[in-house]
């Protein structure tokens, strides 16, 4: 196997079959995560990682995060990885501008979280 995700079952071994089983389960039971695309939807393995997930033609990834569907999120500046609550509690000063408006833009951090990171609070806009 010389790549690192591939989406041919034959290289899966039974323990990711058995994680791709769950994710068409879920699929059925929950569908997808509201903002993932259902568009050329596939399930992949990540050879290196161990991971199962589904993938779609925008390269939106979403996986079992315990008994739940959900999106897995990639910074696009310093390629921070995890589902929604992950970033968050990750979350911290050394981040990059472009990642921390990537997660007010998908939804993951509000205004306050934003606005807090970049030192505008309702303070600072009332002096003016």
């Amino acid at each position: 196997m010389n790549n690192v995700t591939t989406t041919n079952i034959a290289q899966f071994g039974w323990r990711e079959r058995k994680l791709a089983a769950e994710l068409l389960l879920a699929s059925c039971e929950q569908g997808f995560p509201d903002d993932f695309y259902d568009d050329g939807v596939e399930i992949m393995f990540n050879t290196h990682s161990g991971n199962v997930f589904f993938t779609n033609s925008e390269f939106q990834v979403c996986m079992m995060n315990g008994s739940e569907l959900e999106m897995w999120y990639s910074t696009p500046y310093s390629g921070h990885e995890g589902f929604a609550e992950d970033l968050r509690d990750k979350l911290d000063e050394t981040w990059n501008a472009e990642d921390v408006e990537y997660l007010r833009n998908t939804g993951i951090i509000d205004e306050d979280v934003y606005d807090e990171w970049f030192g505008n609070t309702e303070e600072d806009s009332d002096e003016d």
